[in-house]
């Protein structure tokens, strides 16, 4: 069971390739389903702070490799039913093997299922994409492991995240300096889109560095910004094929929807957290859950303290600590909080702050969280002052 629970994800990508081109209102049922699942399995059952050893952890990798192939086939279903919906050989291919027609889908498909398909396969990409292209693009050193993960990561056009999360993220954690570090009060709509412009830019300069100390251009083959453009760029084309100029747009907006998640996991994951320029990155610097459901679907991510403490750890090494900052809900709570609740969210998290500062925080951290209390326009945090 320790193993087979982290084919959930598997199963899940399986499930929305039979189940979302059956019929009007499935796309919309299973986006309601699988979130509620997430939701409330964090909410009622026990959370997991348990942990374990394992000795064969190949099995522990597979389901990430699994996992894009069988996402680029749920993309390219949803690519064809909001696309041109023209028989080819994909649709051919999934009538004659799998009895699914993806031309009656195409053609019976109404504007709800379509709204809720494109966020399912958003929120898909980023779940069972980003997540574990997050993973294994920690594990630098390791071919295969950074080559699947720059695929699963081309899926969301976002292969500036392995250079960037890997090489500035974990080092500028909590400055104000990090783009994926929200401050007290930010706006979460201003938060992506400038974390996405800031993230590329600093990617772009963490690489052009790297390919002048290798003595390179930074038109090299090497330079893997231009790699990762081409990856997604392959997949764009593969769009084109399969649903044509509307399929190419479709992909782009699951693409750029999958992105924004992400960058709102960022968001959740260390809103209002301050760090001192020069100390070391501690578990106080990140917020902490372990809620079951979100830590198996999202490959113990949710033990965020323990991540940025020791990135070099697999996602099963990773300790629980309990003693942490912790979230006051799961996940994906979290998200859908910070998306369609930001006043609902700065509410809550204004709490969480306020233990933050008086039990976490070192003598320096409270002095920089005065100033980010006064400057963020929540009263609970002024009143700290």
């Amino acid at each position: 069971m320790k193993y087979a629970k982290y084919y959930i994800s598997t199963i899940t990508l399986l499930a929305a390739i039979y189940i979302c081109p059956r019929g009007e209102y499935y796309p919309t049922v299973f986006f309601i389903g699988f979130s509620l699942f997430i939701i409330l399995g964090d909410m009622f059952i026990k959370e997991d702070d348990s942990e374990r050893d394992y000795t064969n952890t190949f099995f522990l990798n597979l389901p990430m490799y699994i996992n894009f192939p069988l996402l680029l086939i749920l993309v390219m279903i949803s690519v064809f039913i909001l696309g041109e919906g023209q028989s080819n050989i994909f649709s051919e291919l999934f009538f004659n093997t799998f009895d699914i027609d993806l031309i009656y889908a195409s053609s019976n498909i109404n504007i709800l299922d379509s709204i809720f398909l494109v966020a399912l396969i958003g929120l898909l990409i980023g779940i069972m994409g980003t997540v574990p292209g997050h993973e294994l693009s920690h594990r630098t050193k390791e071919k295969f492991d950074m080559f699947m993960a720059n695929w699963l990561l081309a899926l969301s056009w976002d292969c500036a995240f392995a250079i960037e999360h890997v090489y500035g993220h974990h080092k500028n954690v909590g400055l104000s300096s990090d783009p994926a570090t929200a401050k007290r009060g930010e706006n979460i709509y201003l938060f992506i889109v400038t974390a996405i412009v800031q993230e590329q830019r600093d990617a772009w300069k963490i690489e052009s560095e790297r390919l002048r100390r290798k003595g390179h251009t930074i038109a090299h083959v090497k330079n893997r910004m231009l790699m990762g453009y081409l990856r997604s760029l392959l997949i764009t084309f593969l769009s084109f094929f399969i649903g044509g100029y509307k399929g190419v747009l479709i992909f782009l907006l699951c693409s750029f929807i999958a992105k924004a998640l992400l960058e709102v996991i960022n968001y959740t994951e260390h809103y209002g957290l301050i760090r001192v320029e020069g100390e070391r990155v501690m578990p106080r610097h990140s917020w902490n859950s372990n809620s079951i459901m979100s830590s198996i679907y999202l490959y113990n991510v949710t033990r965020h303290s323990s991540h940025h403490e020791k990135a070099n750890l697999k996602f099963w090494e990773l300790k629980a600590y309990d003693g942490a900052p912790m979230m006051p809900h799961g996940y994906l709570t979290m998200l859908y909080l910070a998306i369609f609740a930001p006043f609902y969210f700065h509410k809550i998290m204004a709490k969480k702050l306020i233990d933050w500062d008086e039990n976490y925080a070192s003598k320096q951290e409270r002095e920089l969280s005065n100033i980010s209390n006064k400057n963020s326009g929540i009263p609970a945090l002024i009143g700290q002052v």
